[in-house]
């Protein structure tokens, strides 16, 4: 398995105003925008995610983890032990993901687009 993008996710009050003080400060353009979601990307492809509510998970994750292969991710972190807080799923919106708790109490979503 093979991680392709890594992106930390801020649980903001209010998507509009995060991502006009987020973009004037860092520079970011918004490459993805969904209205409770929303991700600014730099020239580089860096990203940070801002998120109201999740749309369809109980919780809002910490960070989100895109690897090559979901499926052996959640196998992995079954294995584990992990608390697996959102199952394995495949979303409207075209990512196949699921979410762990960490020992730490963290929420890291792991997709992959389909």
């Amino acid at each position: 398995m093979k991680v392709e993008r890594i992106a930390p996710i801020l649980t903001v009050d209010d998507i509009d105003a995060a991502v006009a003080e987020h973009s004037s400060v860092l520079g970011m353009r918004v490459v993805m925008n969904m209205g409770w979601i929303v991700f600014l990307a730099d020239h580089d492809g860096r990203q940070i995610g801002l998120m109201t509510t999740d749309a369809t998970a109980p919780v809002n994750p910490d960070v989100s983890v895109f690897v090559d292969d979901v499926e052996a991710a959640h196998a992995a972190a079954v294995t584990s032990g992990l608390e697996i807080i959102h199952p394995l799923s495949t979303e409207p919106w075209g990512v196949r993901r699921f979410f762990y708790r960490d020992a730490s109490g963290r929420v890291v979503n792991v997709g992959t687009h389909v």
